[in-house]
């Protein structure tokens, strides 16, 4: 899954449904109404001033940027490639102020030594009432020093770096035309979108993907599109036929009135935004008739399935008279060659031929449109803005029983041959489907870091943020991750990059297919043979071009010799024997084809960059609900897990890997571990109430104030980072919970399928994840667009958090029961430990409160309730306790302890 931004804003935002027509019409900030003879003062006014929805991004940008000091460099030259000139410097570093930052420093060290010091105490204190408990909790305090210092070390220098967009246009777009030649020189794109299932990957976010992907800001003629559908569905294929007929008209209106962002679902659900574009008085009719067409669109989406099954039915009918088997059919009245409606042999999901079809052809293959206008848009004025469409292909690979297709990794490699031999483009970016982008600068914001005269050439991927529109207001489980995304990766930024995340990445064809970087490679280090890249002569001959940075601009002549060799590529056989999957491509046989890709790019010596944006470049979807949430977590976990017991360890692979990156790397794949012993830890707190006071490790008191200590500076480290990172407190404090909550259910279970993995010789299991729609989450429970989120799905993962917070409960009770029957009885020293044991029960509890109100399901709409519940069941427990001691003396003297 993945997230990003651009300057200038678009136009139209939604008040409620028309009465008439049910369309929400745009509303201008600070515009109480629309009158349409005053439309063009009121935009202009509002686009002087501002507004102040588009001020407090900008505010809340400065306030990040405040802990940020500019990093100066020496301007370092270089031919530009076919241009001419001084190659130019295409973005900013800024480090973290020294105010900051060598007091974060000086706390890291400050909290090793306090650590080491803990543990060594410990030791020397050998004294407890279970000893194998002692030993094990010892070594979980070393363990949990070790992760922490693999987490922590790399930070110690962040770096954000800022694409500098108008030296990019000043360079590559106006370069030629200050000569007179025109055009751009910006390198081609290809594009990959990866969807798995129509069903649980709706059609409708995926076409939004690709339709921003269309309507981005890039050189028409430099861009292509692929979308690979692993399920070879005709619904998907038909749906791009589709959205590529309503691009010809979305695409030219976000270029006429600068839209933001270019996903039409995304756009005109907006409220309160800021007409930016050229044209505020023809903006209103063109608004209200794309938005017409959108919502027919979707309609025609949403009724494909069953046009397909009818048109089918017919077809079957007409030639169930010849004896022929039913199939599935197309709209030109041919069988569609992947996976039928009724599964049949050879058209079954999992079992089906290859397809590789051109929806939308190159725009230098089309006519020029007619002058005057666009004959494919009546009733709208588009003279002045490009109305040509990138290129757009539908890829579905060939799939057949008893062969390992390799997943998502599997998937992307059949891309990135199709696209060799179809565009061949330097520069490749991915996406899955339920993301879209949401800055329309975003690609040019990578070339930025490509093409930059310091380290552009030795870069190989460029990663951006994951940001997500479907979350929550309090984002309760943890979703939107910026102490990862805004912490941890501004610290790769300032070592060899940022890991690649799986989706929102941009890569260099190169890098993908093993080449060393410049920096490490000479011409005769560089192979290309069938051994390694499989035996189709025209691939081979792409990877040649490819090495000479040959750009191809129009596709070839697509002969039956062409296409059959475009099949060959995406065969389930193509792989076999060639050097696919391991040091070329992306990696196979790891759940996490993404962590391990990037790690055997950087391993080579590549380096990558973060680019963050003010307006964020992507958006997607992210599980809401609990259940959904963790399946996510265990496939990321296991597969990092898996990467430490792979040809791909840390420890032992990557012979150009820095030294912290490494470090990096190697907490990637271990982190997982950790949960064993915070599982064991948060039983702690209740061993001594049940039966009698056990004690972990004596004395008591001392004990707890070292860890009072160890983790107050984990979170005073955490004030630093929440400063320099940019987040807020709420972000900071979920990642805490979150992590106590996967680390009793997500993380052992991974922990659990590497245990058996070498009996069963099955590795972690690839499940997509379910992508509900906020719309289908309001139909199903009235308005509520966060629906999904409070539906407990119980599955057995989710009983070690259940018992923990029961268990805590419970102690809490008895603790409060006890203090009553033992009143006056209890010395000051027991006193004291119970105090301090109640203190980590409420410290668990309080990790686990989301986990709380998932267990409260519906009632969890208000959180509130969970502050009154908790102190009853204490008092309830309590009084079942004090009921059961009087009890046991009264009548059963000799079972009272």
């Amino acid at each position: 899954m993945s997230s990003l931004p651009v300057p200038g804003g678009a136009g139209g935002a939604a008040s409620e449904h028309d009465a008439a027509g049910g369309l929400r019409e745009p509303l201008l900030a600070n515009d109480g109404g629309f009158h349409d003879g005053a439309l063009a003062e009121v935009v202009v006014a509002n686009y002087a001033h501002g507004g102040g929805s588009r001020a407090k991004e900008k505010d809340a940008v400065k306030a990040k940027d405040g802990y940020w000091v500019d990093v100066h460099h020496q301007p370092a030259m270089a031919d530009v490639e076919s241009g001419g000139g001084d190659r130019p410097l295409l973005f900013s570093n800024k480090k973290v102020m020294a105010a900051l930052l060598y007091p974060y420093r000086v706390l890291i060290l400050v909290r090793l030594v306090a650590v080491i010091l803990f543990i060594a105490w410990r030791i020397k204190h050998n004294n407890s009432d279970v000893m194998w408990f002692w030993v094990t909790s010892v070594v979980g305090d070393v363990w949990f020093a070790l992760s922490w210092l693999l987490y922590q070390l790399p930070k110690f220098s962040p770096i954000k770096r800022t694409p500098d967009l108008a030296a990019l246009r000043q360079h590559y777009d106006d370069l030629l035309s200050d000569g007179g030649g025109g055009g751009s020189i910006l390198p081609g794109i290809d594009v990959f979108v990866t969807t798995a299932d129509p069903v649980s990957e709706p059609v409708l976010y995926t076409m939004n993907c690709v339709l921003s992907i269309l309507a981005t800001d890039y050189p028409v003629d430099r861009l292509t599109c692929y979308l690979t559908d692993d399920s070879g569905a005709l619904v998907l294929y038909e749906a791009l036929v589709e959205a590529a007929s309503f691009a010809a008209l979305w695409v030219p209106f976000c270029r006429k009135h600068s839209v933001e962002p270019r996903a039409p679902e995304g756009y005109f659900q907006l409220e309160g935004m800021i007409y930016n574009g050229r044209s505020p008085g023809e903006f209103m009719n063109d608004y209200r008739h794309v938005q017409r067409e959108y919502e027919e669109l979707k309609v025609r989406l949403e009724m494909l399935p069953s046009t397909i099954k009818e048109r089918s039915d017919v077809y079957n009918s007409m030639k169930a008279k010849e004896g022929a088997a039913h199939a599935t059919w197309m709209a030109n009245g041919t069988q569609w060659p992947g996976t039928w409606i009724e599964p049949a042999e050879n058209h079954r999901k999992g079992d089906h031929a290859g397809i590789v079809k051109i929806v939308q052809n190159h725009p230098s293959c089309e006519p020029p449109p007619a002058e005057g206008g666009n004959n494919i848009n009546p009733g709208l004025n588009f003279d002045g803005a490009d109305t040509r469409l990138p290129m757009v292909v539908y890829v579905s690979r060939e799939k057949s029983p008893g062969r390992d297709h390799n997943k998502k990794a599997g998937n992307l490699n059949a891309q990135l041959r199709v696209s060799a031999l179809l565009s061949n483009a330097p520069f490749t970016i991915n996406f899955d489907c339920d993301h879209y982008i949401n800055n329309s600068q975003a690609l040019r914001a990578a070339m930025c870091f490509m093409l930059d005269a310091r380290e552009g050439d030795n870069t190989g991927f460029v990663q951006f943020p994951q940001r997500f529109e479907n979350v929550d207001p309090t984002d309760r489980y943890g979703n939107h991750n910026r102490v990862f995304f805004d912490g941890a990766m501004y610290a790769l930024n300032g070592l060899q990059g940022p890991t690649y995340l799986g989706t929102g990445c941009m890569f260099r064809r190169l890098a993908l297919y093993g080449v060393d970087p410049p920096r490490w490679r000479s011409d005769e280090d560089i192979t290309v043979d069938s051994d390694k890249f499989g035996n189709s002569v025209l691939f081979l001959n792409s990877v040649l071009a490819a090495l000479k940075q040959e750009r191809r601009i129009a596709p070839p002549e697509l002969d039956e010799a062409f296409l059959a060799e475009m099949t060959m590529v995406v065969s389930s056989s193509y792989d076999q024997g060639t050097h696919w999957g391991s040091s070329v491509g992306y990696i196979y046989n790891i759940a996490t084809e993404d962590i391990v890709t990037g790690y055997r790019i950087h391993g080579q010596g590549w380096r990558s960059m973060y680019c963050s944006m003010e307006r964020e470049a992507f958006q997607g979807t992210a599980p809401i609900n609990l259940t959904e949430r963790l399946y996510q977590i265990v496939r990321w976990s296991g597969g990092s897990m898996e990467v430490f017991f792979s040809p791909y360890n840390p420890l032992l692979s990557g012979r150009r890997l820095h030294f912290l990156q490494r470090a990096a790397y190697l907490n990637f794949t271990i982190y997982p571990v950790t949960s064993v012993f915070v599982l064991l830890y948060a039983f702690c707190p209740v061993m001594w109430l049940i039966p009698a006071e056990i004690i972990i490790q004596r004395p008591f008191t001392s004990y707890v104030l070292y860890l009072v200590v160890v983790v107050g500076l984990i979170h005073t480290i955490g004030v630093f980072e929440i400063k320099w990172a940019g987040i807020t407190w709420n972000d900071w404090w979920r990642n805490e919970q979150f992590f106590m909550i996967a680390s009793m259910s997500a993380y052992p279970t991974a922990v659990l399928h590497m245990v058996v993995k070498p009996i069963t010789g099955k590795g972690i299991h690839f499940r997509v994840t379910s992508k509900q729609t906020t719309t289908t989450a309001a139909d199903d429970d009235g308005d509520d667009r966060y629906a999904d989120m409070y539906a407990m799905r119980w599955v057995p993962m989710l009983i070690p958090p259940a018992v923990v917070l029961f268990s805590n409960v419970m102690a809490i009770g008895v603790a409060l029961g006890k203090a009553v029957v033992y009143n006056g009885a209890w010395s000051a020293v027991q006193k004291r430990h119970a105090a301090l044991g109640i203190l980590f029960n409420v410290w668990i509890m309080a990790l686990l409160y989301p986990f709380g109100l998932a267990v409260m399901g519906r009632w969890s709409k208000k959180p509130g309730i969970l502050f009154v519940l908790l102190p009853l069941a204490f008092v309830v427990i309590a009084a079942v306790y004090i009921g059961v001691h009087s009890f046991l003396v009264k009548f059963l003297p000799f079972m009272v302890i």
